[in-house]
């Protein structure tokens, strides 16, 4: 009988997505007998991940468009014991895949997550979203999606999985949820860095402000959600 993976990396595809070529290449450095899961939308052609290295199982699923239905259809074919999460447009960085075996060979259930880098095809003033976005994740404990959310699956599924209701912010509300149920929320002690291709397709500005503002609103609405929950909950011994 073939072993579980002890990691299954789920990578959600929006519809005519382009960007996972880079991502996959970087993907086969990881230790043999893990899992990779591309999810497609549906009705979308199955991605091509080029040569595929023997030594890695790669496994194809479908589901209704939309970042949080995808990535909740991986989890539920995943097999591995930790789940993690990756855009099309992540890029693994020299130190990212060696934290991250090191983060889940140390076994303690938590949600952790990787410093944030922009490429340079946006706008310069997005090093300083990145900035922004590492402080909030160290000081709030408060990353998003594009740092590489990983946890055990055992976690995932206690969590609810990704909200696929919300019409944003699934991550930003899985974080919530980790929080709302007293799961640490860690660094996984490196960085992944991704695509500015929408701040210099929509602007830096307005998209700057457009994601602070509904930022904001989600977690105003989350932080009362977490208060309350935490006040009607019997005393921790």
């Amino acid at each position: 009988m073939t072993e579980a993976p002890h990691l299954s990396v789920v990578i959600p595809l929006a519809p005519r997505e382009a960007e996972h070529g880079g991502l996959l290449a970087a993907l086969h450095a990881l230790p043999p007998g893990q899992e990779v899961i591309l999810v497609r939308a549906a009705g979308q052609a199955p991605p091509d991940p080029g040569p595929w290295p023997p030594h890695l199982l790669l496994r194809h699923a479908e589901a209704p468009a939309g970042r949080a239905r995808q990535m909740n259809a991986g989890a539920l074919l995943a097999g591995g014991e930790w789940l993690w999460f990756l855009h099309a447009d992540s890029r693994l960085l020299p130190g990212t895949l060696p934290a991250l075996l090191r983060f889940t060979a140390r076994g303690a259930p938590a949600l952790g997550w990787f410093a944030l880098r922009f490429r340079a095809d946006g706008p310069w003033p997005t090093q300083l979203n990145a900035w922004g976005a590492n402080c909030r994740s160290a000081c709030l404990g408060l990353p998003f999606g594009d740092q590489g959310l990983v946890l055990p699956a055992d976690s995932f599924r206690a969590l609810g999985g990704y909200d696929e209701a919300a019409p944003y912010g699934e991550d930003h509300l899985l974080v919530w949820a980790a929080h709302t149920a007293r799961l640490p929320v860690r660094p996984v002690g490196a960085a992944l860095s991704t695509s500015a291709r929408k701040y210099a397709c929509r602007g830096w500005l307005g998209t700057t402000w457009l994601h602070w503002r509904l930022t904001a609103l989600q977690a105003w609405g989350a932080w009362r959600r977490l208060r309350a929950a935490r006040a009607a909950a019997p005393p921790r011994r």
